[in-house]
C-alpha cells in the first residue's frame, strides 16, 4: 500500500460474500415497487411482439387470401376461415387495427410504469447506499484516514455508487428485456416454423457461453481500471488541494508529468479492456449475421419450391414476421455482451463500496458502554505506549496524572509525541499498552459520543467548513448548529459570546456580512490567525470539561495571542486543559509543564521549577528568548 495508490488496494478484500448479493440486499425494502415494475416491463415486451403477428396475418389472410389461422385467431381475437369479399376484408382489417391500437396503448402505459418504478427504485437504492456508506465512513477510526486518501474516498462515494445506480437503472431493465423478448419470440417462432426456430435460437447458448468467457477475460481488466482511476483521482485531488504550493515553487511541469503518468496508465488499461470488448461484440455480430443468411436461404427456398396446395415449411406472412422477430431477438442478445461489460464494472464498484462498508473501526465501544451524567475531567495516563502502524514507537511508557481543573502545558521538540498523547484522551487512537483514564475509568469503557462531547480540541491548522462564520462557530454545539442550519437565530447570542471570548468578534464584525459571511472552502477567505480564533470560539461554545489547545496561538500576532490567552485563562478556570505550546510563553502560567522528548516524559514541574533546573525546558526557553531578541534587533536595525 502506498500513498501513490491512495491506499485502496485493500478495500475490496473486506467484502462479506458476493458484492452483488449485498447490493440486492439494499433493494429488498423496495421489492413491491420493483415487482410491479418488472411486471410492467414484461407487459411492454409482450406488447412489442404483437405488430409482427399483425403483419403476418395481414399478408396471409388479407393480401394472399390464405386460410392460415395464426396466433390471433387461435387466441380468439380474430375469426377463422378464408376471408372473401371486400366488406369482409375491411371488417377483418378493422379488427387488426383495433388490436394494434390496443397493443401500442398497452406498450405506452406499461413502458411509463416500468421505467418510473424501476428508475425511482434505483435512485432510492443509490440514496440509501450513499448515506450508509458515508455514515459508516465517518465512524471509521483515524488510522483508516491516515492510510486512505480523500480522492479515493470521493471516487467510492460518487463514481462507484453512481455506477451501481446506473447498472440497476439500465442493465436490470435490459435483463428483463432479454428474458421476456427471447422467451416470447422463441414461443412465437416455434409456433410458426419449428425448424427455422431451431436455427434462429441456436446462437442463444453460444452467446450465453461467450458472455461467461467474456466476463472471465474482462474481470482482471476492470479491477485494474478501478485501481488506476483511484490513483488518478488521488493525484488530481492532491494537486488541486496544493495548488498554492505548486504555483509558489513553479512546479507546473513536474505535476503535469505526474498527472500524465497516471492518466497514461488509466488510458492503457481502458484500451486493453476496449480491445477485448470490441472483439467480443464483433464475433456476436458475425454469428447473428450467419444465422440471418441461413434462415433467409432455408425459408425462402421452402416457399419457392413448395408446390401449390401443399403445406409449406412456413407461410409467406410468417416468413416476413420471422425477420422482424430476428432483429428483435438478436438486438437485445447482442447487448448481453454490453450488459456483461456493465455488470463487471458494477461488480468492481460494488467490491469497493461493500468492502468499505465491511471495514470495521479499530476504535470500538464495549458491549455495555459507560454513559456518564457529566465528566469532572480527571485524566490519568498510566504506562502508555503507542505507535502508528508504519512507524516506531511514538510514546513509550508515559505516565501522567492530571487532576480535574488543572492546566497542563506540553512542551518538546517537533515529533516528541505531544499531539499524539492528547489524541488518546478522546480515543482518536487507542493505546498499544497501558491505559488512559478519565475520572478513574478507562476511556475504552466509555460511550464514544458521551466521551467526546466533553472534550474539545483546537488544532494548529484548524479545519473550517465551507459556510458562514456563524455556522462554523455553532459547530461546537449541536442545538445551536441545528438552529443556524435552518436559518433560526435564537442562539446567535451564544455564538457571539463565544467569538468575543476567542477574540474573534472584532474581525468578524468587520467582514462584509458579519457572521453571515461565507468563508469559502476550508475557510480560505480568512487568515491563519482568524481561522484559529474561529476554531477556538467553536471549542468554547462546546463548553467541555476537557480542552486541548494544540499550538492554538501559533499563527497569531503577539497582541492577539495575549488577548486569546487572557480569554482562555478565564474560561479554563474550572476545566481540565492541555496546552501544547510552540511559544513557551503561552504555558508559563500552567499548573504543570510536562516536557516530552522522543515519546518519553523527561521533565515535569512548574515553569519556574523547570527554569531553575537548567534542563530541556530551560534550553528551549533560552533558545526562544534568543530568537525573540534577534528578531527585535533586526527590526530595530
Amino acid at each position: 500500500m502506498t500513498d501513490e495508490d491512495g491506499g485502496f488496494s485493500d478495500v475490496s478484500e473486506t467484502v462479506d460474500g458476493h458484492p452483488m448479493r449485498s447490493l440486492l440486499g439494499y433493494a429488498r425494502p423496495y421489492w413491491p415497487r420493483i415487482t410491479l415494475g418488472v411486471i410492467a416491463a414484461i407487459g411492454t415486451r409482450f406488447a412489442r411482439l404483437v405488430p409482427p403477428i399483425i403483419v403476418a396475418t395481414t399478408i396471409d389472410r388479407i393480401v394472399l387470401g390464405a386460410d392460415e389461422p395464426g396466433l390471433l385467431t387461435e387466441a380468439g381475437l380474430l375469426p377463422g376461415g378464408a376471408i372473401t369479399g371486400e366488406a369482409a376484408r375491411l371488417a377483418f382489417l378493422q379488427r387488426l387495427v383495433a388490436i394494434a391500437a390496443l397493443a401500442y396503448l398497452l406498450r405506452s402505459v406499461t413502458r411509463f410504469g416500468s421505467r418510473y418504478l424501476l428508475q425511482s427504485s434505483a435512485q432510492k437504492i443509490q440514496r440509501d447506499l450513499r448515506d450508509d456508506t458515508y455514515d459508516h465512513l465517518q465512524h471509521l477510526s483515524m488510522d483508516f484516514f491516515a492510510d486512505h486518501q480523500t480522492g479515493g474516498l470521493m471516487s467510492i462515494l460518487n463514481s462507484d455508487i453512481n455506477r451501481l445506480e446506473q447498472f440497476l437503472n439500465t442493465e436490470f431493465r435490459q435483463l428483463i428485456r432479454v428474458v421476456a423478448t427471447v422467451g416470447g419470440i422463441a414461443v412465437i417462432l416455434w409456433y410458426y416454423a419449428p425448424t427455422l426456430a431451431l436455427i434462429a435460437l441456436a446462437p442463444v447458448p453460444v452467446i450465453g457461453l461467450g458472455s461467461v468467457l467474456f466476463l472471465r477475460w474482462i474481470e482482471p481488466r476492470y479491477k485494474s481500471i478501478r485501481e488506476t482511476v483511484a490513483r488518478l483521482n488521488t493525484r488530481l485531488e492532491n494537486n488541486l488541494g496544493g495548488v498554492a504550493v505548486v504555483k509558489s515553487f513553479n512546479r507546473y511541469a513536474f505535476e503535469r508529468d505526474r498527472v500524465a503518468e497516471q492518466s497514461e496508465a488509466y488510458h492503457d488499461e481502458k484500451v486493453a479492456a476496449l480491445r477485448i470488448r470490441r472483439g467480443f461484440f464483433a464475433a456476436l455480430r458475425l454469428l447473428t449475421g450467419v444465422v440471418f443468411v441461413l434462415i433467409l436461404f432455408v425459408g425462402g427456398r421452402a416457399i419457392i419450391t413448395t408446390p401449390p396446395g401443399e403445406a409449406a415449411l412456413i407461410s409467406t406472412g410468417a416468413f416476413a414476421a420471422f425477420f422482424l422477430y430476428l432483429r428483435r431477438l438478436y438486438s437485445p442478445m447482442r447487448r448481453i455482451g454490453r450488459s456483461a461489460n456493465k455488470y463487471q464494472l458494477a461488480k468492481s464498484s460494488a467490491e469497493r463500496v461493500f468492502g468499505l462498508l465491511g471495514r470495521e473501526p479499530t476504535v470500538t465501544e464495549p458491549e455495555d458502554p459507560h454513559v456518564p451524567d457529566g465528566i469532572d475531567g480527571h485524566v490519568t495516563f498510566e504506562d502508555v505506549s503507542f505507535s502508528y502502524d508504519d512507524r516506531e514507537s511514538v510514546l513509550e511508557s508515559v505516565s501522567l496524572d492530571v487532576p480535574s481543573g488543572a492546566t497542563v502545558g506540553l512542551a518538546g521538540a517537533t515529533g516528541a509525541g505531544k499531539s499524539t498523547l492528547v489524541k488518546l484522551v478522546p480515543r482518536l487512537h487507542d493505546v498499544d499498552e497501558g491505559s488512559v483514564s478519565v475520572d478513574g475509568r478507562d476511556v475504552r469503557a466509555y460511550d464514544l459520543q458521551a466521551l467526546r462531547e466533553e472534550i474539545a480540541v483546537v488544532e494548529q491548522n484548524p479545519y473550517l467548513f465551507s459556510g458562514t462564520v456563524a455556522e462554523n462557530v455553532a459547530y461546537g454545539d449541536s442545538e445551536v448548529l441545528a438552529a443556524e442550519r435552518h436559518g433560526a437565530r435564537e442562539h446567535r447570542d451564544r455564538v457571539v459570546s463565544a467569538a468575543k471570548a476567542a477574540a474573534a468578534h472584532e474581525f468578524v464584525a468587520d467582514l462584509p456580512d458579519g457572521y453571515e459571511t461565507q468563508i469559502g472552502e476550508r475557510g480560505i477567505k480568512l487568515s491563519g490567525g482568524q481561522r484559529q480564533r474561529i476554531a477556538i470560539a467553536r471549542a468554547l461554545l462546546n463548553d467541555p470539561a476537557i480542552i486541548v489547545f494544540d499550538e492554538a496561538t501559533s499563527d497569531v500576532d503577539t497582541e492577539t495571542e495575549e488577548r486569546i490567552k487572557a480569554s482562555i485563562d478565564r474560561l479554563i478556570e474550572d476545566r481540565t486543559a492541555f496546552v501544547i505550546a510552540h511559544r513557551l510563553s503561552t504555558i508559563r502560567d500552567a499548573d504543570r509543564v510536562v516536557v516530552l522528548d522522543d515519546g518519553e516524559v523527561v521533565e515535569s514541574g512548574t515553569h519556574d521549577e523547570l527554569l531553575a533546573g537548567s534542563g530541556e525546558y530551560a534550553a528551549l526557553w533560552d533558545a526562544q528568548l534568543d530568537e525573540s531578541a534577534a528578531v527585535s534587533a533586526d527590526r530595530a536595525g
